[in-house]
């Protein structure tokens, strides 16, 4: 069972960046689509972005899609969420998932294992 562990969460102001990294244990990361979710105070869990087991397919929620950017390394089984130009509705727990049978990859029911969550919080 491949274990993921997230970091770079944190407090920015609105118009800032952040970086968030998923660290992933267990070889078969590299086979396995992988996404970001969130979930905003008092809301339920939702898509942030998706990408492909060789990292040459993207996928992205419509309120982020140009301002988040996700990528991975395969060789350093770590998965990124490039985030830029952040907005106070931005503020959530963002958590990294994988996905086993690289279907249903918009949805948090498609995913096979979880990391524990990253605290994101914009200021305005």
């Amino acid at each position: 069972q491949v274990q993921l562990v997230e970091s770079g969460g944190g407090l920015v102001q609105a118009g800032g960046s952040l970086r968030l990294s998923c660290a992933a244990s267990g070889r078969t990361f590299s086979s396995h689509v992988m996404g970001w979710f969130r979930q905003p105070p008092g809301k339920d869990r939702e898509f942030v972005a998706s990408i492909s087991w060789s990292g040459g397919s993207t996928s992205y929620a419509y309120y982020v899609k140009g301002r988040l950017t996700i990528s991975r390394d395969n060789a350093k089984y770590t998965v990124y969420l490039q985030m830029n130009s952040l907005k106070p509705e931005d503020t959530a727990v963002y958590y990294c998932a994988g996905n086993e049978l690289g279907v249903g990859h918009r949805e948090a029911r498609g995913y096979d294992y979880w990391g524990q969550g990253t605290q994101v919080t914009v200021s305005s």
